[in-house]
């Protein structure tokens, strides 16, 4: 699970992606839906976002395993104040990382993680939230390409991970008996998913595969993330559909 990117880029991509998504929620109405999270408001993503980078962030500065925050009962406060308590959210974990050097042992949900593992999960969130924010609110939506593609990969990270389907249950139905899954960006290196007899795998290359995803590298994130329908016409799908509808169907995350 180690990342493409250094501390730097990805501290880099937080600070923008946050403050993307601070811009995409400032003056919306906080009790407006957000489609691509059914039954959330505007503030619930804003609390979630906010109270995550915090929860990492205290991670990091304890090292020891602590519950991931209610997004029900998170508290953004005032809509007039949610980019500087964005800000400081991203903030904070961006200084515990700072202090606690990237290698320190963190105790995360997959078990022990150098810090790094906290500050790329906060990124490839943010990111995939950045989208939901701007989806609902009707506002443009830009990310960079080695951000998407990192998120990519940290994401296949953690569903080809065996602590993670020990407590998800649908991930134990990704294994099969090597139907392989494509994801082909347009100017670069694709993945290939193989969903092996014991366990799902992934690896950068040549995309030869039973069905293959094409596409740019922020909407490949966002078909793998389930925000983007592999109908949209933004992405190409060839070959075996139903093999790709079984990989999203239990890939929620």
């Amino acid at each position: 699970m180690t990342s493409t990117l250094d501390p730097v880029r990805l501290v880099e991509g937080l600070r923008a992606q946050t403050a993307a998504f601070a811009r995409a929620v400032a003056g919306q109405a906080p009790e407006a839906p957000v489609p691509t999270c059914p039954g959330w408001s505007l503030r619930t993503l804003v609390g979630h976002l906010g109270e995550e980078h915090r929860w990492a962030a205290e991670l990091v500065r304890t090292g020891q395993p602590l519950p991931a925050p209610d997004p029900a009962r998170a508290d953004p406060g005032p809509s007039a104040g949610w980019a500087d308590w964005l800000h400081e959210g991203a903030e904070d974990l961006i200084h515990a990382v700072r202090n606690a050097g990237p290698d320190a042992p963190v105790h995360t949900f997959l078990g022990p993680r150098p810090a790094a593992f906290c500050l790329r999960r906060m990124v490839s969130d943010t990111c995939v939230h950045h989208y939901d924010a701007a989806a609902a609110t009707g506002t443009a939506f830009d990310l960079p390409d080695d951000l998407a593609a990192d998120s990519v990969s940290e994401t296949l990270d953690l569903l080809t991970t065996p602590a993670l389907a020990a407590a998800r249950p649908d991930l134990a139905r990704l294994p099969g008996h090597g139907q392989r899954i494509g994801l082909r960006p347009r100017t670069a290196e694709g993945w290939v998913i193989t969903r092996a007899p014991e366990a799902p795998r992934w690896e950068r290359g040549p995309v030869e595969a039973d069905v293959v995803v094409s596409g740019s590298t922020p909407d490949l994130l966002l078909v793998l993330s389930r925000r983007l329908p592999a109908t949209d016409d933004r992405v190409t799908v060839t070959g075996d559909h139903a093999l790709l509808h079984h990989w999203l169907a239990h890939t929620a995350l």
